[in-house]
């Protein structure tokens, strides 16, 4: 897992972030937590140099804490900083920001010490070798300025002797002409800076914690804890803190228990409807049964009276068929009787038959 980048996919924090805001619980609160664990103590008062605006925001949530920027408002210059603020914090955070700071360096760090109170923290990140001594890259830097040359920046720095000196292949942090880096610490020069600045204690860690997104790929480049005396939580705080807790906790105890017993009575009233639905469907789908037992006897006694109807039609066109022929054969049978009658007056009316008749041959 490398130092930089967004590591984590759910909050978009690097390696280094989560290393440092885990030293600071530690520091603090003697576990590691994350963020949105942090009991709330705002009396803990503490100041950021230049932190992202996504830990600023939570830090601000829980303790008395301001983020600042060299640029922009709320400003603060490590190097001039007001002495209003001398013995104000419990704590600084320091993220990336020290190699970029102009020499000489120790009078930052010394700002830095005076800023907090007896007992506080100084925690901070920046990029550092294992060995060596401290490399700064324009020692006697005094007024300078970054100016652009072609393609390339360039220092240009007037010494207090008031020569003037040029530099190249410059290093920036953040992209090419962003910010400048002044030097690189050594991790022995690093602990010196802050001893002489007169912090008590100076711990690198190292430790890794997978559980936090924690795994250092490297030994260098660790966060570092400067301890000023012995930090103590404010106790009143914590155990205001601790009773809140338990305050909360039984509210949504009560809350659970409340939605438990609404969820049983949806539960019963649920599991009632569902029997009388299961009752009525019963009822439903014999009712359609019995109607579609109907509907087949129906059906069964329909077609049974369209085949009868189609005999009837078939017997009725048979009768009728008869009938025509019969009423045919009648026509058939008078006219021949006409025909033979017709003859019969024929013959009567004849000579012969009158003939016949005179001679008593016929009647």
């Amino acid at each position: 897992m490398t130092r930089e980048g967004q590591s984590c996919a759910a909050c978009g924090s690097s390696l280094r972030l989560r290393a440092l805001i885990a030293l600071l619980s530690e520091e603090i609160f003697g576990i590691v937590l994350t963020v949105p664990e942090f009991p709330a103590l705002k009396g803990i008062r503490g100041i950021g140099m230049s932190d992202t605006p996504q830990i600023a925001e939570l830090l601000a949530r829980k303790f008395d804490y301001t983020n600042t920027f060299y640029h922009q408002s709320p400003r603060f210059d490590v190097t001039h900083p007001d002495p209003m603020d001398a013995g104000r914090y419990d704590f600084i955070l320091s993220s990336e920001v020290m190699e970029h700071v102009p020499p000489p360096v120790e009078r930052a760090f010394a700002a830095l010490h005076s800023l907090l109170k007896p007992n506080a923290l100084l925690l901070m990140t920046t990029p550092y070798n294992i060995g060596g001594e401290t490399e700064e890259h324009f020692p006697e830097l005094h007024e300078y300025t970054l100016a652009r040359l072609g393609e390339k920046f360039v220092v240009v720095n007037r010494r207090r002797d008031g020569s003037i000196e040029t530099f190249e292949d410059l290093v920036f942090h953040g992209g090419h002409g962003a910010t400048l880096e002044m030097r690189t610490f050594t991790e022995s020069s690093l602990r010196d800076l802050l001893l002489k600045a007169g912090f008590d204690q100076v711990h690198f860690a190292g430790e890794n914690r997978p559980e936090h997104g924690i795994d250092h790929a490297v030994s260098w480049s660790l966060p570092v804890a400067a301890r000023k005396g012995k930090f103590q939580p404010p106790v009143a705080e914590l155990a205001n803190e601790y009773r809140e807790a338990c305050r909360l906790a039984a509210r949504k105890i009560r809350d659970l228990e409340a939605i438990t017993a609404e969820y049983e009575r949806h539960s019963a009233h649920h599991e009632m409807a569902h029997r009388q639905w299961v009752a009525e469907t019963e009822q439903r789908v014999a009712w359609i049964r019995r109607v579609e037992s109907d509907w087949q006897e129906r059906t069964r006694w329909a077609l049974q009276s369209e085949a009868a109807r189609k005999q009837a039609v078939e017997d009725f066109n048979r009768v009728e068929a008869s009938e025509k022929e019969a009423w045919g054969a009648v026509e058939t049978l008078a006219r021949k009787l006409k025909e033979a009658q017709a003859e019969l007056e024929r013959l009567n009316r004849s000579k012969w038959a009158r003939l016949g008749r005179r001679l008593g041959l016929i009647g």
